[in-house]
């Protein structure tokens, strides 16, 4: 009995230390997530994107009410009741007049179908519109992650450049105990090593706010820590021919496409306007039932009727030109944003093509040579063939390269994602 309390005892306490170790363990890192898996977590979880596509559903539920046909109109009609002329004695229906109308207004002109026409058409406008608000949101949602990746690239310049330098540090306190530096050389190049802690803590708050502002997108609580995303940092110095990003971004940009709609919803409320200007009859049948009716095989009729409003004055005039000064108005706003499109292909490309001219030179020359000289320096200030100002100098100038060529990476790759957005859809990955 007494072994056996003690190995009881014995696994709650490896249970007790295993859930401190457990406490004590920092979280696990979630796998870095693409851009793709960004881009479907955003468009499966973002509010504003899920909000406006509940107005694509709203407008479908007016597409039934659109279609809905008038209700028929029934009226009851009691009357006749008398009071017996003789004793003053009221005898419930007798000589009652009891008549039960029913009556139905006919839409004519295609009323019906022109609605629904025009409620589709709506439907398929507010469908471009959302896919406009889509593409936009998700070149805001494209830039956070390209910032991402460029802030994790100058994080990692910044701790490469420390690490080299605490090297450099290393071999000059050994040339000060061998009495080839001056304590003052020493001390200068000590105290310069500030510079590349304070742009390691710039870099960790870049990143840490572009990660930020993602996660927003991505309405995610995920802590900041656990959160990384990864993808191809560089570029391609090649592009589409600009005519095979016009005829893309024509058939592509929902904004547009939401313009042609627009032009063809203003062209079917105008046949509409026409058609609510026809004369619509309503159509009406009753029983009779007339126990004071003189003729004893008379007591019970049926009657028709036909109602006709006679359109003399208002023949919806106003609301035909008003719809086809829409049509007009509609096709200039067309062509509007036809020129806006061309206009944003052609300054994105432009862009896209300066940054592309600058990176070429880096790739091919500035990055080997930046990084040579500062080899070369490095190597001759260890034997004391360079000065100390030569060395820092190519020092700085190496970081001065490799920063501006990440900057303008990231550049291109936003430059990249606006000539997607101009597009409508991805032609650069």
């Amino acid at each position: 009995m007494l072994i056996l309390r003690l190995l009881r005892w014995k696994s709650c306490g490896v249970g007790i230390v295993g859930l401190m170790l457990a406490a004590r363990l920092p979280a696990v890192a979630q796998h870095a997530l693409t851009w793709g898996q960004v881009k479907a977590t955003f468009e499966a979880v973002n509010p504003a994107l899920k909000a406006d596509a509940d107005s694509v559903d709203e407008m479908h539920a007016e597409e039934i009410t659109a279609y809905l046909r008038p209700n028929p109109q029934l009226t009851l009609l009691a009357d006749g009741t008398q009071i017996s002329p003789h004793d003053g004695v009221w005898i419930p229906f007798k000589g009652t007049y009891g008549q039960p109308n029913l009556s139905y207004l006919h839409e004519r002109d295609h009323k019906r179908e022109l609605r629904l026409e025009s409620a589709k058409e709506g439907t398929r406008i507010s469908q471009s519109e959302h896919e406009d608000l889509k593409r936009n949101l998700e070149f805001v949602l494209r830039e956070a992650f390209v910032q991402t990746l460029e802030a994790n690239a100058v994080l990692k310049l910044a701790k490469a450049d420390l690490e080299y330098y605490d090297h450099i540090i290393e071999i000059s306190r050994d040339r000060f105990k061998a009495g080839d530096l001056a304590q003052i050389d020493l001390d200068r190049i000590e105290l310069l090593r500030v510079q590349y802690e304070s742009e390691i803590q710039t870099a960790i708050v870049n990143l840490r706010t572009a990660k930020i502002q993602l996660l927003q997108m991505l309405n995610d609580r995920t802590p900041v820590e656990q959160f990384d995303v990864t993808g191809v940092f560089d570029f391609s110095d090649t592009l589409q021919p600009l005519d095979d990003i016009h005829q893309a971004a024509l058939s592509a940009r929902p904004d547009l496409q939401a313009a042609l709609e627009v032009i063809q919803k203003s062209e079917t409320n105008h046949k509409l306007a026409i058609a609510n200007g026809s004369t619509d009859p309503t159509f009406g049948t009753w029983y009779t039932y007339n126990s004071s009716n003189n003729n004893p095989n008379g007591i019970q009729t049926l009657g028709v009727s036909v109602s006709v409003p006679l359109r003399i004055f208002d023949r919806n005039q106003g609301e035909k030109k008003r719809t086809l000064i829409d049509v007009d108005r509609s096709q200039q706003a067309g062509e509007a944003v036809r020129a806006q499109v061309f206009s944003d292909v052609d300054t994105a490309y432009a862009e896209l093509a300066s940054n592309i001219e600058l990176l070429r030179p880096y790739k091919t020359r500035y990055n080997d040579q930046a990084l040579r000289v500062r080899d070369t320096v490095t190597f001759a200030y260890q034997h004391g063939g360079a000065s100390l100002m030569d060395f820092l100098n190519a020092q700085s100038d190496y970081r001065q390269v490799q920063l501006a060529y990440a900057q303008l990476i990231g550049a291109y790759l936003v430059s990249a994602g606006q000539l997607n957005l101009a597009v409508g859809r991805e032609v650069i990955q």
